[in-house]
């Protein structure tokens, strides 16, 4: 049973169109805990197999989420093609369980997935149509109109248009479609009786044609004819005499089963999100679809927006999650646009393009390149899309935590910046901290790849963050830093306001004796590990509003002789100073500061994956074990929460007893 009032038609997500994309995401809600409203103008099934293919990442979500059994054997359907220039997707990932393409006729693909929907709980309503749409503070309003003609009003925490290239909820819900129309235009049609050669978009002096002949004895055509843009409702004359004129065939004496066309439009809408409506598939972008990949981008997008928005209407995570499906589809979208216009040159391009071909042509003799145009077409080369949850009946008030999952509650619309969080114990608590709802700035000095590792951790939990560089130590370092902050936070939430910082960056000491310190080495200690965290707590609390979070990370060495250490020691016992001389000056305005001290710590180094190292260094600890990143990052965790509220000024041991003697 819906939580909500189902005969009063409310629902936590309203999706308006029942194609593949919309069918999809509705089971995507639902296996999440969401209630779904699934609203299609259409009162029956069209019958009809626009797409036919499906890519590899389309085919690797689905075995995630259980579908391929449901869909049955899939032929594969063999090499593909860039601008008519043969390509075998295979090569994509040659490792891929998927890789290379395989034939599912859009009927049997919907047939499927509009049942796996229904099996998870989703309501479908056909004959219903979206007439108009107002954004409230809660809620999103949608007029309908029902069979009969009669109008009604629903109501819904979110709409989504899945409703194809002529969205209707696109047009209602003010977004700009950017782009141009089409300048060229293909006549399609699947035909009974035919007996003709097979060829794949086969350029003639008058045009281009395309014949492929399926297992059950249809044959798919495909025909531009130079010059021509044919306009009005399709018909098997038009198309034969298309086909005569630009391949010399007759094809007249066949029987059309189904008839269509389309064009080279290139459009994407600015932005898949506003406020409580969103876009998915040709709703958000229309582009010519050769070689498969709309309706493959179309379902990639809903297995994105799925997980995400079924977690933000029950409670598990905040609505700024939300901007992450933007995020990553927009540019996973333009990049796949952008091919295919590229494509579509090479396809309808005049008589000098011929040229152009004949060095693409040269260049697909080299693996490198092969590999990364399959991977584009294929969906590959983009990141995967988040895993569907497990189903959640839980009431939306409950904040259960979910091992390996996110809990997001207690730092939920709280932003943080974590100082050197590429790696070690700095991306372990901004993890952490993205799993309990925080938006995580992660800075690094230099590694961008590493950078790129966490935020990409981080979002495929479900969470958001995004990578600011700046170097510290050197001048300017500070104002770099808060640049790059400042600018993050004003794309993603639209103020600068700053809840939480760890300072974790600092330059380690090599283990020198003290008298081979040189002066250069001790004045970079002292930039990196305590005149930069000063600065930066200085720059931050301008931005830090009451009830705000300090986590300086300090050392153990701080606390027992390690002679070898001694700079790093020195400039960590003055972070100890910033954090007590500070507490109390705070505290009027709710704000708490802390240390933490982590003893010896894997922080992926060299020396962790020597056995004998690391069963030396474990007898430090009480616990006879080395620490992990993730035993720091918890108390730190733990430091930003409202439970800390009462601890400021405080040395936190997190050594794991190394202290005790």
């Amino acid at each position: 049973m819906s939580r909500h009032d189902a005969a009063a038609g409310h629902a936590d997500v309203i999706l308006a169109g029942a194609g593949p994309v919309g069918l999809f995401l509705a089971a995507e809600l639902r296996a999440g805990g969401a209630d779904v409203l699934v609203l299609e103008r259409l009162t029956e099934p069209t019958g009809e197999s626009r797409a036919s293919v499906l890519h590899a990442r389309t085919m690797e979500i689905f075995a995630d989420r259980g579908l391929l059994p449901k869909l049955g054997d899939l032929p594969a359907v063999g090499p593909g093609h860039f601008g008519g220039l043969r390509l075998d997707l295979a090569e994509a990932d040659p490792d891929h369980p998927y890789a290379g393409q395989w034939e599912c006729l859009q009927y049997h693909l919907e047939t499927e997935l509009e049942r796996h929907a229904l099996d998870l709980g989703a309501r479908i309503r056909r004959g219903h149509t979206v007439t108009g749409l107002r954004q409230t503070a809660d809620r999103v309003h949608v007029d309908v109109r029902g069979p009969g003609g009669r109008g009604h009003r629903l109501t819904a925490a979110y709409l989504v248009g899945c409703d194809g290239e002529d969205s209707t909820v696109r047009g209602l819900g003010g977004f700009e479609f950017a782009g141009r129309e089409a300048d060229r235009v293909m006549l399609r049609a699947d035909v009974a009786g035919l007996d003709i050669d097979d060829r794949r978009l086969k350029r003639y002096p008058a045009g281009i044609a395309t014949a492929y002949r399926r297992p059950d004895g249809t044959t798919r055509l495909m025909v531009h004819r130079h010059g021509e843009q044919p306009t009005g409702d399709v018909t098997f004359s038009q198309v034969a005499a298309a086909w005569s004129a630009v391949t010399g065939e007759d094809i007249g004496h066949g029987r059309a089963l189904w008839l269509n066309r389309f064009g080279n439009a290139s459009r994407q809408a600015t932005e898949y999100r506003r406020g409580r409506v969103l876009l998915a598939g040709d709703a958000a972008h229309r582009q010519m679809p050769v070689g498969g990949q709309a309706v493959n981008l179309g379902l990639q997008d809903a297995a994105d927006l799925g997980p995400k928005l079924a977690r933000v209407v029950t409670g598990q995570a905040a609505p700024r999650l939300l901007d992450t499906y933007h995020a990553e589809r927009h540019p996973a979208g333009a990049h796949t646009l952008a091919n295919i216009r590229a494509q579509a040159h090479l396809l309808f391009g005049p008589d000098e393009v011929t040229a152009l071909r004949e060095v693409f042509g040269e260049l697909l003799e080299f693996a490198t390149v092969r590999r990364h145009l399959a991977r584009t077409i294929s969906g590959l080369d983009a990141a995967a899309p988040p895993p569907r949850p497990a189903p959640d009946t839980r009431p939306h008030s409950s904040h259960t935590h979910l091992p390996g999952r996110s809990t997001v509650d207690r730092l939920t619309d709280k932003t943080a910046l974590v100082t050197g969080s590429s790696r070690g114990i700095g991306r372990a608590t901004a993890i952490r901290l993205a799993r309990e709802g925080a938006l995580v700035a992660v800075h690094y000095a230099a590694n961008d790849e590493a950078a790129d590792d966490t935020v990409r951790l981080i979002e495929k939990e479900g969470g958001s963050a995004f990578k600011v560089r700046a170097e510290l130590g050197v001048p300017g370092d500070v104002h770099e830093l808060f640049l790059g902050l400042e600018r993050g936070l004003k794309e993603r939430i639209g103020e600068t306001r700053l809840d939480i910082l760890v300072n974790n960056a600092a330059v380690t000491s090599t283990g020198s004796a003290p008298e081979d310190l040189t002066p250069e080495e001790f004045d970079r200690y002292f930039a990196v590990n305590a005149k930069a965290p000063y600065f930066i707590v200085q720059r931050a609390l301008e931005q830090m509003p009451a009830g705000g979070r300090i986590v300086n990370i300090t050392t153990g060495v701080t606390r027992t002789s390690v002679p070898d250490q001694v700079a790093y020691a020195m400039t960590k016992g003055a972070v100890e100073q910033l954090t007590f001389q500070l507490a109390r000056t705070l505290a009027p305005r709710g704000i708490t500061i802390n240390s933490v001290a982590p003893g010896i710590t894997d922080n992926g180094g060299a020396v962790f994956d020597n056995p004998q190292a690391v069963e030396a260094m474990a007898r430090f600890s009480a616990f006879n074990r080395v620490g992990e990143a993730g035993d720091v990052a918890d108390v730190i965790t733990f430091l930003t929460t409202d439970e800390a509220r009462w601890i400021t000024g405080a040395f936190v041991d997190a050594t794991g007893g190394t202290l005790l003697g």
